[in-house]
């Protein structure tokens, strides 16, 4: 599933290329793709959460799993962040002073300032916020854990209405210039879309969800259904008031599907999203989000940066410019994200060594299958 919202991320991002010379070619593309980035972005918020509640495991300590989310993001992002820089400085662009060191420490999102927020690699603010959803999940996990199971549902309620208040906070925001892409102003699409602590709504709900159907109080909604809601909501977040497309009209539909995908994997049920491509591509997913923005602009540069095309020329681009960044994705993943998980994500400290039990040393309570638990 997480290479379908890369895409849909990929296909919103190329918008902002305006490729297309003919205008009802480019109407059209709008219309499909215009909500993709924001959808694209939820899906993956919610299903953070999701994932990391379920793969949780006794025992885990918050040492551990930073460690390991450190090294499934970190390196990604400096070989990413690096390769902008070097195109930067290729063309003589600023890079913006500590606007790319807020960028290099995943700090950028905490300012409300678009030129802050999209710097250098403008894709990675969202590692931004998913740095403080990996501080705040052991937190937020022992909280869920105590939630009674016939209550999760009511709590999972709550977090989606505290998610539909936060766009009449921000419309009572002082009024400030829209932005160049947006009938809102900065403040605004940073309360609403960016800012790290209200975007842990989205994660949260995804633990609960989690839990929801691990602890089998999943609503049996099959796979099909759940994705044509999310269909219909993606139809719905176009005409609705800008600030609640952004996040609040698709992120029921969204944590719905991601339960009853898991659910459907729990069941045995079918699934288009099992075949071995399918799964490779999910794999590639994070490297291929991190170098789709600078894989169109370049190529656009490449290929004259003012230029439009007509329908066939403008789907070339997208197709190469396709074809680019997911070369670059399974470099990255092959020769970065794979050898540093191997390497790095677990301490290669041995534990301590058990003694063996001897005529005046007994065998220490709960070691080995010999002892008491």
């Amino acid at each position: 599933m997480r290479i379908i919202a890369a895409l849909l991320v990929f296909f919103f991002h190329a918008l902002y290329q305006f490729p297309f010379a003919d205008q009802g070619t480019a109407g059209v593309y709008n219309s499909i793709f215009g909500q993709g980035g924001w959808t694209g972005v939820g899906f993956f918020f919610v299903l953070s959460g999701f994932v990391l509640a379920w793969s949780a495991r006794a025992g885990d300590t918050t040492p551990k799993f930073l460690r390991r989310r450190f090294f499934k993001i970190f390196p990604n992002h400096l070989v990413t962040y690096l390769a902008a820089v070097v195109v930067f400085l290729l063309a003589g662009t600023a890079l913006g002073g500590w606007k790319a060191v807020a960028n290099l420490v995943l700090l950028q999102a905490w300012f409300p300032q678009i030129d802050v927020e999209t710097s250098v690699n403008p894709v990675s603010w969202s590692l931004s916020v998913e740095a403080l959803f990996y501080l705040s999940f052991p937190f937020l996990l022992r909280l869920v854990n105590r939630i009674r199971p016939d209550r999760l549902w009511y709590w999972a309620g709550a977090v989606v209405a505290v998610i539909f208040t936060v766009p009449v906070l921000a419309w009572a925001l002082p009024e400030q210039p829209g932005l160049f892409f947006a009938p809102v102003s900065e403040w605004e699409f940073w309360l609403v879309y960016v800012l790290p602590p209200v975007r842990v709504l989205d994660f949260t709900l995804g633990i609960l969800l989690a839990k929801i159907v691990q602890q089998g109080r999943w609503i049996n909604l099959p796979l099909l259904p759940s994705m044509a809601l999310v269909v219909a909501a993606y139809a719905l977040s176009s005409q609705v008031s800008w600030t609640y497309g952004l996040v609040a009209v698709m992120v029921v539909p969204l944590g719905l599907m991601i339960a009853a995908a898991a659910n459907a994997d729990l069941t045995g049920r079918w699934s288009p999203l099992r075949s071995r491509a399918m799964v490779w591509l999910g794999n590639v997913s994070f490297a291929f989000y991190l170098w789709h923005s600078l894989v169109l602009t370049q190529v656009h540069r490449a290929l004259g940066l003012t230029s439009n095309w007509s329908d066939p020329g403008a789907f070339g681009y997208l197709a190469l410019s396709f074809a680019v960044t997911l070369l670059l994705a399974w470099g990255l993943f092959a020769l970065v994200e794979e050898p540093v998980m191997r390497r790095w994500s677990k301490s290669r400290r041995r534990p301590p060594a058990v003694p063996e039990a001897g005529p005046e040393q007994p065998v220490p309570v709960g070691a080995g299958q010999g002892g008491r638990r």
